[in-house]
């Protein structure tokens, strides 16, 4: 019987194909469960986001679509999946290399063999060079500036992690304790460290790392180093663009004069006004340009313009011409931060609430996890219950029946079905014994500040006990008192005279016990010639700021912050401990 076009596969493939599925069919009833399709295709070579995969179990589970795939619905999936790689592979064979991208080919582990990667010359240049302004005056960073775009040094040159340290201080000033980075004698272990670090702290301020690793940067693996610098670039330039830093940001809410950084700005004609609405009257801005028929030599202009109030950065004409979203954002971001121009409104008529520490950990806490879209307002930004979603899928895999969930808003039943999401996601909730008595889907939708917080800081403890659980390999659910009696033995074990009592336990505020427990877990990993006495508040603080750093250095995802062991946040010392914790199960499974 000859097999279907879209099933001409080679022999040894199908073979692959149904061992693979008969090892996942434990019991031999002829199907396995949608929740193994993702292991089952990664295993003979397609690792695939969630989303897709439930595309794919949506389009092929055709019986009846009761939750099972069987083997002709497996290599239907898989068929699909080689179709679309191979025509991609022909499509790529047929057209030239684009000017000013570079093709990269198998650089991601979780790519599969033959996908590439476009890296933008364009992009290397602009952060390039805005690592070289940052930079500067850093005696550290002297011997690496300035970076070259022509020769790529940009990715040798992050390699040992001391510049991507350097990047992350700037973009959120002392997220890293320079006592905590390795600067000298930079052999692959110390500089594996570093990198850790940065990439533990680019986490802490909400960059999503989820396929990046140490070793990814230590080769220097071009489209995520690209990546990883375009997220930290990108906070730094944002986070003082806000209403609480710039009140008069609130006259511009309704005049919407440009609505992209692509297509809108291309001509150039809207960064001509620009610069002359903001740069100095001395400055003598000319929008000459503007009349200029070629849009590349308009563009020129424009940036010669900008060049006057020391702004020409991130674009080049090419750039404001074809409108490379990443960089004109950077462009504008970057204006604005230097040359506001902003009239302060009436306070009388303003009302804005400054985000608090929480609100921030834990909005940088779901944006590492790789949620869409982008976090950027706590409350506004979970009022579809899209990104809580997403979490409980993270939280516990297949857990979330996406037939229920609505992910498109027309405009007449919005409200109704964004408030049906987040029913379904305090249900949810309610299904893996989170605490969530008086919390309602309204509350969710309308911004419940507390009742919102609740659900997301269970959420947050949810997931770092998941991986506890997971790597104790536990039927219980791990408790409080497991991490303080693990923490307790761990220090005895090392031979420190510290120990905790609870959470509560003020005696934690100077740090000294997390600093014990780090070189317990990793001996010899802290320079205790750097601890303080511990006498005042500021040695507390730094103490507790070079606790976090050497935990983020030796592969813990601490997303507390030092005020939170200085002020003994309980919540937050939690996560400190079970992140420790975490670490040393990890280390003793390796």
């Amino acid at each position: 019987m000859s097999r279907p076009p879209s099933l001409m596969l080679a022999d040894d493939k199908l073979e692959e194909l149904i061992e693979q599925f008969n090892t996942l069919d434990a019991d031999g009833n002829g199907f396995i469960s949608v929740d193994e399709i993702g292991h089952a295709l990664e295993v003979v070579g397609h690792k695939l986001p969630k989303y897709q995969i439930r595309d794919l179990i949506k389009e092929f589970d055709t019986n009846i679509k009761d939750g099972k795939i069987d083997i002709e619905e497996f290599k239907m999936m898989f068929a699909k999946l080689e179709d679309v790689r191979n025509l991609g592979r022909k499509f790529k064979k047929q057209v030239k290399e684009s000017v000013g991208v570079k093709h990269i080919a198998g650089t991601n582990d979780a790519s599969s063999e033959g996908t590439t990667h476009s890296v933008k010359a364009n992009e290397l240049s602009g952060f390039a060079d805005w690592i070289n302004k940052c930079l500067s005056g850093d005696p550290d960073c002297s011997p690496y500036l300035p970076l070259n775009p022509a020769t790529g040094d940009l990715y040798q040159k992050t390699q040992d992690g001391i510049i991507l340290c350097k990047m992350i201080n700037w973009s959120v000033p002392e997220t890293v304790d320079e006592r905590a980075i390795n600067k000298t004698k930079l052999d692959v272990y110390r500089k594996t460290e570093n990198l850790l670090l940065a990439i533990n702290s680019a986490r802490a301020i909400g960059c999503s790392v989820v396929n990046i690793g140490a070793g990814d940067l230590l080769e220097g693996k071009p489209h995520l180093v690209l990546g990883l610098l375009w997220q930290i670039i990108r906070i730094g330039l944002l986070s003082d663009i806000n209403i609480a830093h710039h009140p008069g940001l609130i006259l511009l809410l309704e005049e919407g004069r440009i609505a992209n950084f692509t297509s809108d700005i291309s001509d150039s004609v809207a960064y001509f006004h620009l610069l002359s609405q903001i740069a100095p009257a001395e400055k003598e801005i000319s929008t000459v340009g503007v009349h200029t028929r070629d849009l590349t030599q308009r563009a020129e202009l424009m940036l010669q313009e900008a060049d006057k109030i020391d702004c020409r950065t991130f674009v080049g004409p090419s750039e404001v011409v074809k409108g490379n979203y990443k960089l004109n954002l950077a462009f504008v971001a970057n204006l604005f931060n230097s040359y506001p121009a902003l009239e302060k409104p009436d306070d009388a008529e303003i009302e804005f609430v400054q985000e608090t520490r929480e609100e921030r950990t834990y909005r940088n806490w779901m944006n590492s996890m790789g949620v869409s879209p982008f976090v950027n307002r706590l409350y506004n930004d979970l009022s579809s219950g899209l990104v809580i979603f997403q979490l409980y899928d993270i939280i516990q895999n297949g857990i979330v029946d996406w037939n229920k969930v609505h992910q498109k808003f027309p405009a007449l039943r919005k409200v109704f079905l964004m408030i049906e999401n987040c029913n379904y996601a305090v249900d949810l909730g309610k299904a893996i014994h989170l605490s969530l008595v008086g919390v309602g889907g309204k509350d969710i939708y309308d911004g419940n500040e507390t009742l919102t917080l609740a659900l997301v800081w269970q959420l947050m403890r949810a997931y770092t006990l998941s991986i506890l659980k997971e790597l104790t390999n536990s039927h219980e659910p791990v408790m409080d008192q497991d991490i303080i009696q693990w923490a307790n033995q761990k220090l005895a074990s090392a031979g420190k005279s510290s120990k905790v009592e609870s959470f509560k336990d003020h005696s934690l505020a100077d740090g000294r016990v997390f600093i014990d427990l780090i070189d317990s877990i990793v001996p010899n990993s802290i320079k205790y010639d750097l601890v303080r006495a511990s006498d005042g508040d500021e040695d507390r603080l730094a103490n507790a700021k070079y606790a976090i750093s050497m935990g983020r250095k030796i592969g813990a995802r601490i997303y507390a912050l030092p005020e939170d062991i200085v002020e003994v946040k309980p919540k937050m010392i939690l996560t400190v401990f079970a992140c420790l914790m975490t670490r040393d199960m990890q280390k003793k499974g390796n």
